[in-house]
């Protein structure tokens, strides 16, 4: 989106929370830093575009969406909500705009998606595809390794077998190899994406995942 897209008063908000979210993201494990977010706030523009998605809403939401991860927060999953809500009351952002973010950053992770769904937007919809997107092609794979060697996890255990099966609670829990988290995450996310111009990026990126694992296996085997 053009500067232009937006009014002046939302032009200084954006401004503050993406000062805030680098803030808050400085040192980050390198797959949640600040990169993966200016990269998913670039795909959601382009997909709310396609989408007719409320700009403001899809740029606030991208921004803010991983201002603290509950992955690195004990679990904890209202520590980002409670500080992006507070956050943007604090730059008087609407309560009907600020509602809508909060409901985007609680309901839009891949984990929340093996429960029943009780939120969705079109801005929902771009956000979270475009989120999905950062976790496959080239960059996924880059990301899924540099989580699994912060977390010390082992590349591959051939006797440690994927699960595609899991509730909410047992993947949260999973400390399985790095190859695994293709089969239960990777490689699943082509046929959730929730937007048309999702889905046709998101096939080309799962086809060099699957091209990836193809060559690994050949390389652990001496081939």
């Amino acid at each position: 989106m053009k500067k232009n897209d937006f009014t002046e008063g939302q032009q200084r908000v954006l401004r503050q929370v993406e000062a805030f979210v680098k803030e808050q993201l400085a040192g980050a494990e390198g797959g949640h830093d600040w990169w993966h977010v200016a990269r998913v706030r670039n795909t959601a523009r382009t997909l709310a575009k396609l989408e007719a998605a409320d700009a403001y809403v899809t740029e606030l939401a991208a921004l803010l969406h991983d201002v603290a991860d509950a992955k690195f927060y004990g679990g904890d999953e209202e520590k980002g909500p409670q500080m992006a809500g507070a956050f943007l009351t604090s730059q008087q952002v609407a309560p009907e705009v600020r509602e809508h973010v909060l409901n985007i950053i609680r309901h839009m992770s891949f984990k929340n998606s093996l429960e029943k769904l009780s939120f969705y937007s079109a801005e929902m919809a771009v956000v979270q595809d475009a989120d999905r997107l950062d976790a496959m092609g080239a960059i996924g794979i880059a990301r899924a390794f540099n989580y699994g060697g912060y977390k010390n996890r082992p590349l591959y255990d051939p006797a440690v077998k994927p699960r595609q099966q899991m509730t909410k609670e047992e993947y949260k829990s999973s400390e399985a190899p790095t190859i695994n988290h293709f089969y239960e995450k990777l490689l699943l996310l082509k046929e959730k994406m929730n937007t048309a111009a999702g889905r046709a990026m998101a096939e080309q990126r799962h086809d060099f995942m699957v091209q990836f694992l193809e060559q690994f296996y050949k390389e652990w085997e001496g081939e």
